[in-house]
C-alpha cells in the first residue's frame, strides 16, 4: 500500500508541474509583443472640435390658419329666397350674384313710393303758383298778411312733402336692390344656409360666407413660460432677437412640406387669455394660389433670431449620470475625461451648451459606450456639426 501511495504523489506532482510550465509559457507569449496588445484594446471614437459660431436659431409652434376677411352674408329685406346662383364651395368674385330674392314686391313699393312723388309734386306746383299770386296782391294790400302766410305754409308743407316722398323712393328702390346678393369680396363661399324658396326675415337672414383666402392669417399661442424664457435668454446675452422683432414665419404643412413663402408678424395681443395664460400671436401670409384653407392646423417656425458664441455638440454625445449632464472630452495625451456640462436648447440634431466646455475641446461623439475616465483611446474620425432647421445649408 506504501508504494501505491507513493506512486499518487509522484503523479500528482508531474501533472502539476505540467500546469505550472504551461502558465509560465503563456505568459511569457504575452510579455513579448506588449505593443500589439494594447493597439488591440484600444477604442475607437468620433470625435467633434468645439467653436464658437452665431447660430440662427428657430421657434416651432402649432398654430391655425383664418380667413383675413370672413364676410356673413345675409338678406337685408324680408322675402321669398327665389334662386341661388353660385356653387357651393366656389370662389367667388366681387360683386358677383349669390342669391336672388322675389323681388315683385319690391317693385311695386317702388311703383307706390314713385306715384306718392308724383302726387306730392303737383301739390307743391299747385301751392307755388297760389303763392305766386298771393304775393303781390299783399303788397298792394288787396289781401291780407294771413292770406298770404297761409300760401307760404302751404308752398313749404307741399315742398317738405315732396322731399320725403323722394326719400320713401330711394328706399324703395335700395330695397329693391338688396333682393339682388352679391359679394362684396373675392373668396370662396361657403354652403347656402337656407333653401330656395325660404322665407327670409331676421330669423333666418344668415346665408352663407365668404371667406378671403389671401392674405391669410396664421394664429398661434406662446405660453408665459415660453416668454419668460426668451427674455432671460436675451438678457444673458443667449439669443439675440431681430431688429424690431420683425421675424419671418416659415408654414410647414401637415405633410411636412414647407408652404411657397413666408409671412411676417402683424399682430400680438396686449393681454394673456386669462383660461390658457397664453399670448396670442398673428402672421399674415400671402396665399395666392388657395392652397392655405381657413381653420386647418399647420406648424409655424419664426426665423430672424440668433445665438451668438454659441457652443453646440450632437445630442448623442451627451450623456446622463445621477449627478447630472456629461460629456467625454479627449485630451491632448488621448486620455478620455469626463466632463459635466449645462446643457441649454436642442437644434435639430444637436445640443447647445451653456456651460462645461471652451474653444479647442475635442469632445467624443460616438463610441463613447465603452469610455472610462483616463482611458486612452484613438480618434476614428471628426463629425461635422449639423445645419440648423431652416438656415438652407
Amino acid at each position: 500500500m506504501s508504494w501505491r501511495i507513493a506512486l499518487r504523489a509522484v503523479q500528482s506532482a508531474s501533472r502539476l508541474s505540467v500546469v505550472l510550465v504551461a502558465a509560465v509559457s503563456i505568459l511569457s507569449g504575452c510579455g513579448k509583443e506588449p505593443g500589439k496588445e494594447t493597439a488591440l484594446a484600444l477604442v475607437e471614437v468620433s470625435v467633434v472640435t468645439i467653436e464658437l459660431s452665431d447660430v440662427p436659431v428657430s421657434s416651432v409652434y402649432v398654430a391655425q390658419t383664418q380667413s383675413s376677411q370672413a364676410v356673413n352674408i345675409q338678406a337685408r329685406v324680408s322675402g321669398f329666397l327665389e334662386k341661388r346662383e353660385y356653387v357651393e364651395g366656389s370662389m367667388v368674385k366681387t360683386g358677383q350674384v349669390l342669391f336672388r330674392m322675389d323681388k315683385k314686391p319690391f317693385v311695386v313699393q317702388v311703383d307706390a313710393a314713385a306715384a306718392a312723388l308724383q302726387r306730392s309734386q303737383a301739390a307743391l306746383d299747385v301751392a307755388r303758383a297760389n303763392l305766386a299770386r298771393t304775393e303781390p296782391l299783399a303788397k298792394k294790400n288787396a289781401l291780407s298778411p294771413k292770406d298770404l302766410d297761409e300760401a307760404t305754409g302751404q308752398f313749404e308743407q307741399a315742398a317738405a312733402s315732396v322731399e320725403q316722398q323722394k326719400a320713401q323712393l330711394e328706399k324703395a328702390k335700395l330695397e329693391l336692390s338688396y333682393t339682388t346678393i352679391t359679394s362684396p369680396v373675392d373668396g370662396v363661399a361657403s354652403f347656402a344656409a337656407v333653401a330656395d324658396g325660404t322665407y327670409l326675415d331676421a330669423k333666418n337672414a344668415q346665408l352663407t360666407t365668404v371667406s378671403v383666402l389671401s392674405p391669410m392669417w396664421i394664429n398661434f399661442s406662446l405660453s408665459e413660460n415660453e416668454i419668460e424664457r426668451m427674455r432671460s435668454s436675451v438678457s444673458k446675452g443667449l439669443l439675440r432677437l431681430p431688429p424690431g422683432g420683425n421675424y419671418d414665419v416659415e408654414i410647414e404643412l401637415v405633410d411636412g412640406s414647407l408652404f411657397p413663402g413666408k409671412g411676417k408678424i402683424t399682430f400680438a395681443e396686449p393681454s394673456y387669455n386669462s383660461h390658457t395664460g397664453t399670448f396670442l400671436i398673428r402672421a399674415s401670409v400671402d396665399n395666392p394660389k388657395g392652397v392655405l384653407r381657413p381653420n386647418q392646423y399647420v406648424r409655424t417656425r419664426l426665423l430672424g433670431a440668433v445665438r451668438p458664441n454659441a457652443i453646440r455638440v450632437p445630442q448623442r454625445a451627451v450623456q446622463q449620470s445621477a449627478k447630472g449632464h456629461f460629456v467625454w472630452v479627449i485630451d491632448q495625451k488621448s486620455h478620455a475625461v469626463q466632463r459635466p456640462v449645462t446643457v441649454g436648447d436642442w437644434l435639430g440634431d444637436d445640443w447647445f451648451i451653456n456651460e462645461g466646455l471652451g474653444v479647442g475641446d475635442v469632445v467624443a461623439v460616438d463610441g463613447t459606450q465603452r469610455l472610462a475616465s483616463g482611458m486612452t483611446v484613438k480618434v476614428k474620425s471628426p463629425v461635422l456639426p449639423s445645419a440648423p432647421p431652416g438656415s438652407g445649408k
